[in-house]
């Protein structure tokens, strides 16, 4: 006859399971994670089939939502966002290559601050030492959504990580993925409005956009410049 009543688990499986969820385990695991996905870009480039409009048999709406899909895939891979930016504007255009790149780096997003939150805070937050990590921690976990508005807007922080970044801190996903979406509107509607327009290089739109890429990117190198400078003046 069964023993109706459970045994305790052994005190071998608790420091098992213990150790299996651990946070440093679980940092482990991010980090093969990533080392994964990096490993996969360079040896399968999958920006390519993006860029070349797969799924090839979808068109319209569903196209759209599918490139937003692996914009967002391929961004948490370490994908560079301005390729699949060009892509999105010379496949669908303009409005509809900005809806599903906007879409895509939300996700992207999304699933990097996952990842992050889930299986590197832990383990990472006691190492934020220092005044640089200490103010940089300190102004994402009080002041997230300008914080990382203002990150979005100059392109001079890599995109995996600011995510990653966000993600150790003590941020909220509500105000993250909104200051991502705003923020990202800007830079990624030029690169899609330059993927659009790059068969007529000397057209206006194509010489605005490639401006405006030109100039937040000088300004984003000024700011970080003035800030690090003034940082070692300290």
């Amino acid at each position: 006859m069964l023993d109706p009543v459970p045994r305790p688990a052994s005190g071998l499986t608790v420091r098992f399971t213990r150790a299996l969820f651990s946070p440093w385990a679980r940092l482990s695991l991010l980090a093969a994670l990533l080392a994964s996905a990096a490993v996969t870009v360079v040896l399968h480039e999958p920006q390519r089939l993006l860029s070349a409009g797969w799924p090839p048999h979808v068109s319209g709406a569903a196209a759209v939502v599918l490139f937003g899909i692996g914009y967002g895939v391929c961004t948490a891979a370490f994908v560079p966002r301005p390729v699949l930016n060009l892509a999105a504007g010379a496949l669908f255009g303009s409005q509809a290559g900005l809806v599903s790149a906007i879409g895509g780096t939300v996700l992207g997003a999304g699933i990097a601050f996952t990842l992050g939150r889930l299986l590197g805070q832990d383990a990472l937050r006691p190492l934020v030492r220092g005044r640089w990590l200490k103010a940089a921690d300190g102004q994402l976990s009080r002041h997230g959504f300008r914080s990382m508005l203002a990150i979005r807007l100059f392109p001079g922080v890599p995109f995996a990580a600011a995510n990653y970044g966000a993600a150790i801190s003590r941020m909220g996903y509500l105000p993250f993925l909104l200051a991502t979406g705003l923020g990202s509107i800007p830079n990624t509607a030029a690169y899609v409005v330059a993927g659009s327009r790059a068969d007529s290089p000397t057209s206006p739109a194509f010489l605005i956009a490639m401006g405006f890429i030109v100039v937040t990117g000088v300004a984003a190198g000024c700011v970080a410049w003035t800030k690090r400078h003034r940082l070692r003046a300290r």
